[in-house]
């Protein structure tokens, strides 16, 4: 009798077990789903389109390197399905949206974008069932309102004003996200004043909804936490913690905060810097602590909150983002500079980089020049060249704008 009390209670105590097995893998399965990216590693098959995003390579930039002494490492972001390091901030806003129940299967996903964050949003929603609605600035390059179209992504082009205005970009986006929650239980949600890249008003336009949620890049910490979890650790591992200094510009200011923040706390001798374009005022924020431009300390409005070539850099306010960040001081940068830097990455190392990687790339050849040789120095490669054909890389739009390109070698760089 003992003997078979014994075999029950040992049968009963398996079973148990099983049972708690079973759902911890499923807890497990569950959770994967929405953070697969956080269990790839390289060298293995990569399951779906969240999956393949990150772990990009941290590419010796060879030309700046040998001119400089120093090893400019570049983190290869053009590499991500969705061309450009906002992939990974697209994956980490729809995540924790559906985590907290703010997003569901089915809903839209809302943002005020000059480019590359919304191109992002559009690739990634739908892989997690998900549609995607932009409002985009109609001074961007047209080829990126085009590509969006393509996604499937409703486009709203709108005219630039500053950001205390109701109908500036990323207000609109907000406001489609609040009308989409009006409309929920799969009702056609309308959208006002639609235009697409043609110009062409498209007042019927309209898509099915789950209700909204306004992706907020510039507020939403999210942005901050896919780099700080995400890009930070790789570039430490990627250079094994031989590293000196992290440079990059900023627009939301989510990268250089997370990367940096995360840097600081492997290794508070690392230093990190801004570089930034000119007509934002984060120059004077970090270096002087009050926020303002040159040009607006001379009474002047420029027609945008920041006069310059590049895209998607650059702002006249200080987001949540930015204030997670850790930053021992600030370059400023040209626009000429900018379009010297891509010529000469093109001919030298055939990197075919956008604006804001120009940018980067300049402000890492000025801290490899403050440090002198013998310094490891990374930056981030946005996206490439393929997002800014019609003006970054369009000869008669430069010259228009004086900033035809000359230079030979690095004789541009100040």
């Amino acid at each position: 009798m003992a003997a078979v009390s014994l075999g029950r209670a040992v049968g009963a105590a398996t079973a148990g077990l099983s049972i708690s097995l079973i759902s911890c893998f499923l807890l497990y399965r569950a959770r994967s789903k929405l953070h697969p990216w956080k269990k790839t590693r390289e060298g293995k098959r990569r399951r779906g389109l969240v999956e393949a995003i990150g772990n990009t390579p941290l590419i010796r930039i060879n030309s700046l390197s040998d001119a400089t002494g120093c090893e400019i490492l570049g983190k290869a972001e053009f590499l991500n399905p969705g061309g450009s390091v906002k992939d990974r901030v697209a994956v980490k806003i729809i995540e924790e949206a559906i985590e907290s129940g703010e997003l569901v299967e089915g809903g839209i996903v809302t943002e005020g974008s000059a480019g590359s964050t919304a191109i992002s949003l559009a690739t990634v929603a739908p892989a997690f069932g998900c549609t995607c609605h932009v409002v985009i600035p109609d001074d961007a390059a047209i080829e990126k309102s085009q590509i969006l179209e393509a996604l499937g992504a409703v486009v709203e082009r709108v005219r630039p004003v500053s950001i205390t205005h109701k109908d500036h970009f990323v207000n609109v986006a907000k406001r489609r996200a609040i009308e989409a929650n009006k409309a929920k239980n799969d009702a056609t949600v309308e959208v006002s004043g639609h235009v697409s890249h043609n110009g062409q008003s498209d007042e019927g336009s309209g898509i099915k909804s789950r209700g909204g949620y306004f992706a907020d890049q510039f507020e939403n910490l999210a942005n901050y936490r896919a780099h700080y979890e995400w890009t930070g650790p790789e570039i430490w591992n990627q250079t094994k913690g031989n590293i000196h200094a992290f440079v990059a510009a900023a627009g939301t200011g989510g990268t250089i905060a997370g990367v940096s923040r995360f840097l600081k706390e492997k290794n508070k001798s690392i230093k990190c810097f801004l570089i930034d374009p000119p007509g934002s005022g984060l120059f004077n924020k970090v270096t002087r602590g009050v926020m303002y431009t040159k040009e607006e300390a001379e009474g002047k409005r420029l027609k945008n909150p920041f006069d310059t070539i590049t895209e998607g850099i650059g702002i006249n306010r200080v987001t949540k983002n930015f204030m997670m960040a850790e930053l021992d001081g600030a370059y400023r940068g040209t626009d000429q500079e900018a379009v010297e830097m891509s010529r000469f990455l093109l001919r030298n190392d055939g990197l075919f980089i956008g604006s804001s990687s120009a940018m980067n790339c300049v402000g890492a050849v000025k801290v490899a020049r403050a440090l002198g040789p013998g310094h490891t120095i990374v930056t981030i490669l946005c996206d490439s060249g393929m997002r800014h054909l019609s003006k970054f890389f369009n000869n008669q739009y430069l010259a228009e704008h004086g900033l035809t390109p000359s230079a030979t070698g690095l004789e541009f760089l100040s």
